[in-house]
């Protein structure tokens, strides 16, 4: 699942930082930075969804995941637990 490789860079880029990669230097600015860049990706995700063009609403929603993804590993939590929590009010399990 894309989502396990996307928080497998995740992991590997907070233990093993490079200057040339986007997520270690988005971990090194801190949980206000990631913050501040899940607030922007939520309103793209907004003004692209009233534009209607499904391309770049995608786009936006890609943005915001991935962005959100960076903060739960800064949380010490996973998309895994988000998927748990989510099967528990639905009363399902995988």
């Amino acid at each position: 699942m894309i989502l396990d490789d996307l928080y497998r860079v995740i992991l590997e880029r907070k233990r093993n930082p490079s200057a040339d990669s986007y997520v270690s230097v988005l971990i090194s600015k801190g949980k206000d930075e990631i913050l501040k860049k899940i607030g922007e990706e939520a309103i793209e995700v907004i003004i692209a969804s009233k534009t209607g063009e499904k391309e770049q609403i995608i786009a936006e929603f890609a943005d915001l995941w991935f962005h959100c993804l960076v903060l739960m590993e800064e949380e010490g939590l996973s998309h895994s637990d988000v998927f748990k929590e989510l099967e528990t009010r639905f009363g399902k399990r995988r």
